[in-house]
């Protein structure tokens, strides 16, 4: 009774409808997807466009959804005796069994996936146990299929072949997604168990000599540095790309456990890196770790490691061969009883995975995993001009922005953006969040109460506050040098813990003037250091734009740095806590809280302020008496702190001119970023490379290169024992 007040009347003509389209329909949209992700999921790398993300998040997940339940059908359509007949007519027709048998194994394929994509999070990865399973089933329930159309099949000789290409093709997404689990990452970067010295052997020894009276000791010999060469072979001057993808590769087999949270075991590792970066400009430094990120993504999240290898390219042939013979046989396959439009669907899968396969295959040879292959092959010495080196240089143009393809006076600007777009390593921009106009924009109360409701106030969020600025060279140039002097500072241990744990300190200790602004750094907890220097840095940038004359040729560099790593930080804070240390998250968002809704009292929102006269507003707030002296534990608010903070840096210029505020403010910022980035979860920090990228990825990246993280807790000793007998 229950079951015939559910049950919805459905006209019988719309059932038969979708009998005789839905296995069609699925497997058509299955191949959709596949071709829709081995486009655009190369783009995931260099761009954070929420639509872009968002539709390849979508396919992602609906292609498997697809293509199993395409292969359901098809074995539900094949094998259940309880079906009523008319419908298994309607979806197969009285001789179609044969090609929906063919058709079971392109779903494999699909299942397996395109190269350009395995995982779309980290998370992904841990899941290959699931995709290990779906493997086994899925092979079982197309094989099933298959022996269902026995033994009339007359393409059965096709039908194996894509079978075949379907079981590899799956079989190396869920390879691939065992590699790239912590896990098995971590254990495949574990060295070579070293036991040191035969100690009981040298002991045994030592003691026999001496009780023999024979004249024995035992002596340290230093031991060989084993510093490689390709890095001490190009150790100066400026780099070509060829130099800069072999560093890079030679870095990332070094650095790579640091996704998982290796540690580098000895120090010469450290030292090597050290070297080659203290002797690069910012714009190689940059290049190298842009590519050694590029390098990490394609180990992480796509098939590139399964497939660029022996086996990889054995498989590769096999599939293509198999596929290539499919279309042979069922070009020249008496297709007298199939129906036409089902022969034109076969037609598009077979072709539709030829497409596939060579798709991957030209994404494969244009990846700087060719270059690598051919350089260590051909055995090209990066400091000799030789014919090979210039094929490669040749070559890898293709793969780069320095081609002739970018020059300006022969292509238009549309033209050279699109290339650029298309070879850019990362996003190359960062994204901004201010906090003063955040207070000042609020959103509307009914739409407020909307989107908190149904969970959509960081995305809306970043659809009206968020900016995004580019990273140019002049801010590539400043960190990387404000790295590279604390780098040559760290000459031991002690130092580079003091100088890795600075949240501001460093820097301001080194400027007499500048010690009473300790305190802002020192007794503050970090996500406090980030809105108190934010609204100051906001103050004191609004109160200069204020005041300044159209005449004013002062030098604004160091105060656009500071203004963007400002900005950049809070939206890291506020939009990004999981990229901030564990610490902060959390706290950080009620004092942001706190202080914004003391900052829309303070200017009686609902005023019409910009953001100049805002800020003005706020300095002219009197700060004679400590903000903790009025309001206690009972408000998180930091907003008058910031204002006592910024007023200080005004002041000791006003002093001293010679004493720029912005310097020492933008050395902050940079502190507080590298704090951020060594200090953050490092498999969330990896995570970014697939969602185009963050700045600060690059930055802790390039804090462990300059040997300035935490990744270098043991001391390495540089000799071992000898037994030496006589004088």
């Amino acid at each position: 009774m229950l079951r015939m007040m559910l049950e919805i009347p459905i006209p019988e003509k719309w059932k038969q409808l979708y009998y005789a389209w839905d296995i069609r329909v699925f497997i058509i949209l299955s191949l959709f997807f596949q071709m829709f992700l081995i486009l655009v999921a190369p783009l995931r790398k260099r761009t954070k466009n929420n639509w872009i993300i968002l539709s390849l998040w979508c396919s992602y997940l609906l292609a498997d959804c697809a293509a199993n339940f395409a292969l359901g059908l098809i074995s539900s359509s094949q094998g259940n005796p309880n079906e009523n007949q008319a419908k298994k007519d309607s979806r197969v027709g009285m001789h179609h069994k044969d090609l929906l048998a063919f058709w079971a194994p392109f779903l494999l394929v699909h299942l397996g996936g395109p190269d350009t994509i395995t995982a779309f999070a980290l998370e992904d990865n841990e899941l290959w146990p699931r995709h290990l399973f779906g493997l086994l089933f899925q092979c079982v329930v197309a094989f099933y299929v298959f022996i269902q159309s026995l033994p009339e099949n007359r393409l059965w000789i096709p039908t194996m072949f894509m079978f075949l290409t379907g079981f590899i093709k799956y079989a190396e997404k869920t390879y691939s997604l065992f590699l790239a689990s912590s896990n098995r990452f971590k254990e495949y970067m574990f060295p070579t168990p070293d036991p040191g010295p035969m100690y009981a052997k040298l002991s045994i020894e030592y003691h026999s000599r001496r009780e023999a009276k024979l004249p024995t000791r035992i002596q340290m010999v230093p031991e060989p540095d084993r510093a490689n060469s390709v890095i001490k072979n190009s150790i100066k001057g400026n780099l070509t790309e060829l130099e800069m993808v072999r560093h890079a590769y030679e870095f990332f087999k070094t650095f790579k456990g640091l996704v998982v949270d290796m540690i580098l075991i000895n120090r010469r590792q450290q030292n090597r890196s050290r070297d080659f970066f203290l002797n690069r400009t910012a714009k190689d430094a940059f290049k190298v770790i842009e590519i050694e990120l590029n390098l990490i993504y394609d180990v992480l999240f796509t098939k590139l490691p399964v497939v660029f290898c022996l086996t990889g390219a054995i498989s590769r042939i096999l599939s293509f061969a198999t596929i290539c013979a499919s279309i042979f046989l069922f070009i020249y396959e008496d297709k007298t009883n199939f129906r036409s439009f089902d022969v034109m669907i076969t037609y598009i899968l077979l072709f539709g995975a030829l497409i596939l396969d060579v798709t991957a295959l030209l994404m494969l040879l244009f990846s700087y995993w060719t270059i690598i292959y051919l350089w260590k092959s051909l055995h090209v010495e990066i400091d000799k001009k030789s014919i090979k080196t210039s094929i490669i240089s040749a070559f890898l143009r293709l793969l780069t922005d320095q081609g002739p393809l970018s020059d300006k006076k022969e292509h238009p600007q549309t033209r050279k953006w699109e290339i650029k777009f298309l070879r850019r390593r990362w996003w190359e921009f960062i994204s901004t969040y201010n906090l003063i106009d955040y207070c000042l924009h609020p959103r509307p109360t009914l739409n407020q109460r909307f989107i908190d409701k149904f969970g959509f106030t960081g995305f809306f969020d970043g659809l009206k506050y968020v900016e995004y600025k580019n990273v140019d060279q002049k801010l590539k140039d400043f960190i990387f040098q404000e790295l590279k002097i604390k780098s040559e500072l760290a000459d031991d241990l002690e130092t580079t813990k003091e100088i890795s744990s600075a949240r501001g300190s460093w820097v301001i200790q080194l400027q007499q003037d500048w010690h009473s602004l300790l305190t802002h750094v020192v007794d503050v907890d970090y996500d406090q250091s980030i809105i108190i220097w934010h609204i100051a840095t906001e103050l004191c940038y609004n109160k200069e734009l204020k005041t300044e004359t159209k005449d004013d040729k002062k030098d604004h560099n160091l105060r656009d740095i500071a203004k963007v790593l400002s900005d950049y930080m809070l939206y890291l804070l506020i939009m990004q806590p999981n990229m901030m240390p564990v610490i902060v998250a959390g706290i950080g968002q009620v004092r942001f809280r706190d202080t914004c809704a003391e900052v829309k009292r303070v200017l009686n929102i609902g005023v019409d302020w910009d953001q100049r006269n805002a800020c003005m507003k706020i300095l002219d707030v009197p700060t004679d008496v400590p903000p903790v002296t009025i309001s206690g534990d009972r408000s998180k608010s930091l907003l008058f702190d910031s204002c006592i903070l910024a007023k200080d840096l005004m002041g000791i210029e006003e002093k001293d001119p010679s004493n720029n505020k912005w310097s020492i403010i933008s050395k902050v910022w940079v502190e507080l970023l590298c704090y951020g980035a060594s200090h953050a979860r490092a498999n969330t920090l990896a995570d970014q490379v697939s969602k185009g990228g963050e700045l600060i990825t690059i930055v802790w990246l390039l804090i462990a290169h300059f040997g300035l993280g935490d990744q270098y807790p043991i001391n390495e000793g540089k000799a071992r024992a000898k037994l030496i007998v006589g004088k």
